[in-house]
């Protein structure tokens, strides 16, 4: 080995020189990567970008070049991205404070211009977290909480993922998806007193609709009473005496009812007005 080092050596020292130098100059972009090469700080090119009709295993993946010491490669997922956000408390238009947790699903399609002015997938999150969290307090801020209970939270979910996405696309991604976790009442004080202020809400609610009920009640009762009434009056018009006749057997039953407790007697002379109808018309 000391003989071929001391006969060979610059040869051995050229190979590895060359092996070192396509090692630098080859590099392997995996299929779920796409790859800017960054040449003096400027984008130059872009493998494997990510494209919505291409498959994979017919995209650009594979072993690529560069020059050594002179390009930067910069990996970009081509694979979707989650953004969570951290507990945030939101004003709905009823003043209800609410703790919201969301979160964003999002996909980098321009990578040129992600790394120009994001750098990395971490800076789209930082730069989208808060931009996230603006649009959430913005749209829950014209709802009820109780509307976010109802189908059109998902309303509001479209128009917070419309309003982040166009955000999103000057760091070179595009937001398919915001979804929120929960949306609570915050604990202690705040959410005591909201549950004392739902309440009293409720028991205003249902004394008015009682108060409604009632009321409704007396005008339907009186329209009736007058109604029948009247249809009396048209009825007993026509004819009187039947009218008497009716009106004494009532007062008969009500007397001589065998409801009553029977320890009265009542002696009346057979003449007495009040049983005239025993009598018979003459």
């Amino acid at each position: 080995m000391q003989t071929i080092w001391e006969n060979h050596r610059l040869s051995i020292i050229a190979v590895a020189v060359l092996i070192a130098a396509v090692l630098s100059t080859l590099f392997v972009v995996p299929e779920d990567k796409q790859v800017v090469i960054v040449r003096a700080g400027e984008p130059i090119t872009v493998v494997n970008r990510f494209r919505p009709d291409q498959n994979f295993g017919e995209t650009g993946a594979g072993v690529w070049y560069r020059i050594p010491l002179v390009d930067n490669v910069v990996e970009v997922d081509k694979r979707i991205l989650d953004l969570d956000m951290t507990d945030q408390q939101v004003l709905s238009s009823d003043q209800q404070r609410l703790l919201v947790n969301a979160y964003a699903r999002f996909r980098i399609i321009d990578p040129v211009r992600m790394v120009e002015r994001a750098g990395s997938t971490d800076g789209v999150r930082t730069q989208l977290e808060p931009i996230l969290n603006s649009v959430l307090r913005q749209e829950l801020g014209r709802r009820t909480f109780a509307s976010m209970l109802t189908a059109e939270r998902g309303t509001a979910m479209s128009n917070i993922r419309d309003n982040l996405d166009q955000q999103a696309r000057n760091y070179g991604a595009q937001v398919i998806d915001v979804r929120i976790k929960r949306t609570d009442l915050p604990e202690g004080t705040p959410l005591e007193s909201a549950f004392t202020r739902m309440e009293t809400d409720r028991e205003r609610e249902a004394a008015t609709i009682r108060a409604q009920g009632q009321r409704d009640a007396r005008i339907i009762r009186a329209e009736a009473d007058a109604t029948a009434a009247r249809q009396y009056a048209e009825s007993f018009g026509k004819d009187p005496r039947f009218y008497d006749f009716y009106r004494a057997m009532q007062s008969y039953d009500a007397t001589f009812a065998k409801g009553t407790d029977g320890e009265s007697s009542i002696i009346l002379s057979p003449d007495n007005e009040y049983l005239r109808q025993f009598r018979g018309r003459r």
